[in-house]
């Protein structure tokens, strides 16, 4: 009789690169090149998902050629009408580009560190070639998150880049028990289909977040601009749970955006246990709208940074 043999099942998100440095700890897993999971400790910076799970709400995913929305999936580049596939039925939008849920193929594993990379070859609604190596690196002081885009095609593409982590409550909380503070003057006002037509100052309003303000009860899923970045053009957002650690995100100024998310579409136990802070490039639906939008010459490339780290 020939051997029998039990098949291999990989975890839904592919292959596992754990790295630590000191207390922390992160997974980085194949697909979406996506941080699975981060912590201090036994304290979640990170909200983290089950090796065995599938990824929820593009949990740690590289957002790339878009962050965001498209508003039905639909955009002009050049004198060209392109068409993406719609990825968010119920908005009829294109959401969060290409590349959250493809294989990314593996560059370097370090035991600090690991590199990832993926190539967009052409495809209907997308014709360009666009190469994206991501590297995720644990440091002294925190994840430091390091991005380069190649157009490596014949043509200018369009191009912008986004980041979805979810920044923890810490242990057993939810963001009701949480403060958000965030240096950003401006918010983008949306339709109906969460995309922007328009912003104004948040000086006055329930948006202002530029001190420590209660997220108890407030429902967000809103883009803020205007960014004040200190000397060396970092931006920050910050998250304090009530144990009183702080999750600081950061992110230098090729970022001029940042999403926010209170998370009301996820399952329980999920629900309201994360705050979705989400560096951005561009502002949502930039391909038409070219609010943030960068145009790669063939053969240019743009390289950004951003982090994460507990206080």
């Amino acid at each position: 009789m020939p051997e029998q043999r039990t098949p291999h099942r990989s975890a839904p998100s592919g292959t596992q690169y754990r790295i630590a440095h000191g207390n922390q700890h992160a997974t980085i897993v194949e697909v979406g090149a996506a941080v699975r999971e981060y912590r201090d400790g036994d304290r979640e910076i990170f909200q983290s998902y089950a090796e065995r799970t599938v990824s929820w709400a593009y949990h740690g995913a590289v957002l790339v050629p878009w962050p965001n929305r498209l508003r039905d999936g639909k955009y002009d580049f050049d004198g060209e009408a392109q068409q993406v596939a719609l990825t968010e039925p119920k908005n009829h939008n294109a959401l969060h580009g290409l590349a959250a849920w493809l294989p990314w193929t593996l560059v370097e594993h370090a035991p600090t560190g690991v590199t990832l990379r993926c190539r967009l070859l052409p495809s209907p609604g997308y014709p360009f070639q666009l190469d994206t190596v991501v590297r995720y690196e644990l440091r002294d002081e925190g994840l430091v998150v390091r991005t380069t885009s190649t157009n490596v095609g014949e043509h200018t593409c369009p191009y912008a880049l986004g980041f979805h982590p979810y920044v923890s409550a810490g242990p057993g909380a939810s963001i009701d028990d949480c403060t958000l503070h965030m240096d950003a003057s401006r918010r983008l006002l949306v339709d109906d289909r969460l995309i922007p037509v328009g912003h104004e100052s948040v000086e006055g309003t329930a948006y202002d977040f530029r001190g420590d303000v209660p997220l108890a009860g407030r429902v967000l899923d809103t883009g803020f601009t205007d960014v004040t970045a200190d000397a060396d053009g970092i931006s920050f957002v910050r998250v304090t749970g009530p144990d009183g650690r702080s999750v600081e995100v950061w992110a230098d100024a090729n970022f001029g955006f940042w999403q926010v998310y209170t998370g009301e579409d996820l399952r329980e136990p999920l629900r309201r246990r994360s705050l979705a802070v989400e560096p951005m490039t561009a502002a949502a639906n930039a391909f038409e709208t070219g609010w943030g939008l960068q145009r790669l010459e063939p053969g240019e490339s743009v390289t950004t940074s951003w982090g994460a780290r507990l206080r």
